[in-house]
């Protein structure tokens, strides 16, 4: 099968040194792939060197059979990638319908807008929340908001950037489930994480940068149970 996302050998560097180093990632269609690691292994920099806020050094990215390595941010979208940033950026004076509105007038029919931001709203669990300001939701509302902001888009492949970062337990347990079910209705995830609890609730796969480079991939099972992984994430010895 075709992989939905290839990343072949993908580098960045600034100056002399490097953020990124020879990455190589698939993930597949119908995935939830969870990208995790520790402080300052380089997550986020591959995030923005795949959705194309940062140019690779090296390497290359081929998203739904077409190169996208050179391609501005934009045109991604276009091609079917949606993005949720970690930190919330809805338009907080605005109602919540409103804002979902605003996400979906350029990609829905404007007889149906109606319609999907009400299907949107219910699978978001914001129903009763559609006409307050954005602003006074809850962290973890506006994080659920943001992300049907982004499946306004239609994507085939969304990727979320530590959508728990500040939510608290059962806030991140509902994130997930809301991920799940995304998911089982045939988008699929790119997901960069820290929380394993979350991870272990969400991930189909994983993959584990360290220092910038991959250092483990498998099931959740498999790398919870590799004392390596442990090492790097807590400092716990492991025999050579």
């Amino acid at each position: 099968m075709t992989p939905l996302l290839q990343i072949t050998g993908a580098s960045k560097h600034f100056g002399g040194l490097f953020a990124v180093e020879d990455v190589t990632l698939t993930v597949h269609t119908g995935e939830i792939h969870c990208l995790i690691g520790p402080n300052g292994a380089g997550k986020s920099t591959l995030f923005k060197v795949i959705v194309g806020t940062y140019p690779p050094s090296a390497g290359r990215i081929v998203f739904r059979g077409t190169d996208i390595t050179e391609a501005k941010p934009f045109a991604r979208v276009i091609r079917g990638m949606s993005i949720k940033l970690q930190a919330p950026s809805v338009f907080k004076t605005l109602p919540v319908r409103q804002n979902l509105h605003i996400a979906l007038q350029d990609h829905v029919a404007r007889a149906a807008i109606r319609a999907e931001e009400d299907r949107l709203l219910g699978i978001l669990g914001l129903a009763a929340e559609a006409e307050r300001p954005a602003g006074l939701l809850s962290h973890g509302q506006q994080q659920w908001l943001e992300i049907g902001m982004a499946l306004a888009l239609c994507p085939v492949l969304l990727l979320l950037d530590e959508p728990t970062a500040g939510l608290s337990p059962e806030e991140t347990f509902r994130t997930g489930e809301l991920i799940k079910r995304l998911n089982a209705g045939g988008t699929t995830m790119l997901v960069v994480e820290h929380d394993m609890a979350f991870v272990r609730q969400i991930a189909t796969s994983v993959t584990v940068l360290h220092l910038g480079k991959i250092f483990a991939h498998g099931s959740i099972d498999e790398i919870t149970a590799d004392p390596r992984v442990a090492e790097i994430y807590l400092g716990t010895p492991h025999a050579a």
